[in-house]
């Protein structure tokens, strides 16, 4: 598959390759993490392939969970720093493993897989009845991403127009959840350099846009909210008119918690110049998300791939450094500009029901197509595709959350840096092992 973000359009074209082919990531650096999946998968060796690690130590007959070689730089001072995969507090299983010059980092291997559920094997033959319970579990924080994508990939295999109004309420969760992880993600980068008082208010306030979440469906992640065709909960105008006074209150309180980041000069010199990802750099390695629009590529899947009966985004933030400041700096102007769009929504729901009007359609699938759905989640594009057999069952489904894509683009940001800039440059990316691992 391959989208054409200029045009609107999504390509699929398919080929015999039989065991091996010629590998392709030579020449486009961002295939490398696919190809090594295909290999990893179906055994079809990507012949000429840099370095065919595992991804998820998804062969059974391969290598156990963790055990592979490792990149390393020898020297007489070069010297290896290895953290995890088990982590403090809550973090989820990952290994990275540092060589370092001093402090200096020359070069960040990222290791990852420890946490393989088989969520896409366990989706093939189907859709069961717990799809989407099954998906809202693909990654926690991105429920409302992944839900939508799922519902929309069903909806265009049942031939099912999804219900307007339920359409925009998937979209208000949508902003929401965006709204809660921007505004998690610049108090924790705060907290990170020690400057409380923004960590303290992010922190609260993320809280404030998890609960207008939980006034929409009951759940805070969103979670049970969205179905096929619809939403399974409606707005009625005195909750839209709550919500609408509830987003105008949290927005400003954002800015005032933002604008102390900025009107604090030791907090900026903290943030200004650390993790840089140029822009030729994303763009080589597929980069998605706020990482890559701080680095100044225009990339959003709300713009060049609107969703159904939803109007296309009518401005993409960027910034141009693609440093630590400007992803903290670009989440601001989405939280911002999210929550204009909240507004809207809120504003303008379209009339009728929350949901499709022939639900029993839903689950008859067509036999023998493909069905892709691009959503912009609040880390980026999330794509869900399905290919049916001849019976309408799932023959394969394939998910790929915005981390894979970006993890990548972490390491190299960590190039040339102290190691001690780890941790700063790590949020300012906030990706999902889980989401990679599935």
């Amino acid at each position: 598959m391959l989208a054409d973000d200029v045009a609107g359009l999504l390509l699929a074209a398919r080929t015999e390759i039989g065991s091996s082919y010629p590998s392709l990531t030579p020449d486009i650096a961002a295939l490398h993490l696919f190809e090594r999946v295909l290999y990893e998968k179906f055994a079809i060796l990507p012949e000429g392939h840099p370095w065919l690690k595992p991804v998820r130590f998804d062969n059974p007959a391969g290598p156990g969970v963790g055990e592979m070689n490792f990149y390393r730089i020898d020297g007489d001072e070069v010297h290896e720093v290895a953290v995890g995969p088990i982590h403090a507090g809550v973090i989820e299983c990952g290994h990275f493993r540092f060589q370092c010059l001093g402090e200096e980092v020359l070069y960040l291997e990222i290791s990852l897989g420890y946490h393989h559920r088989g969520v896409e094997a366990m989706l093939t033959g189907g859709p069961l009845a717990r799809i989407l319970p099954l998906i809202e579990t693909v990654a926690g924080d991105s429920t409302a991403a992944h839900a939508f994508a799922c519902c929309t990939l069903l909806e265009g295999l049942s031939e099912t127009l999804p219900s307007p109004r339920g359409q925009h309420i998937r979209a208000l969760a949508l902003e929401l959840e965006r709204l809660a992880c921007h505004t998690g993600d610049i108090g924790a980068i705060a907290g990170d350099v020690g400057f409380l008082p923004t960590s303290a208010f992010c922190g609260r306030l993320r809280g404030d846009w998890l609960n207008m979440s939980a006034m929409l469906c009951g759940s805070r992640f969103s979670r049970g909210l969205f179905v096929s065709g619809g939403t399974a909960f409606d707005l009625d105008p005195a909750l839209a008119h709550v919500l609408t006074d509830k987003v105008v209150l949290a927005a400003r309180d954002v800015q005032g918690a933002v604008r102390l980041i900025w009107n604090s000069p030791s907090v900026m010199a903290r943030l200004t110049g650390i993790g840089v990802l140029p822009a030729s750099v994303a763009a080589s390695l597929g980069v998605v998300g706020p990482p890559a629009r701080a680095s100044g590529l225009a990339r959003d899947a709300r713009r060049s791939h609107p969703l159904p009966c939803l109007p296309a985004l009518e401005k993409i933030c960027v910034a141009d450094r693609g440093d630590v400041g400007d992803r903290t700096a670009l989440r601001y102007d989405e939280a911002l500009a999210s929550a204009a769009l909240c507004q809207n929504i809120l504003k303008d729901l379209p009339a009728g029901g929350c949901r499709a009007e022939k639900q029993e359609k839903i689950y008859a699938l067509a036999p023998k197509h493909i069905a892709v759905a691009l959503v912009e989640g609040w880390r980026g594009e999330v794509c869900h595709v399905a290919l049916t057999d001849e019976f309408g069952h799932f023959a394969a489904y394939s998910i790929v959350d915005p981390s894979f894509h970006n993890w990548a683009g972490l390491a190299y940001a960590l190039r040339r840096q102290q190691i001690s800039d780890f941790p700063l440059c790590n949020k300012s990316f906030n990706l999902s092992y889980c989401g990679h691992d599935l």
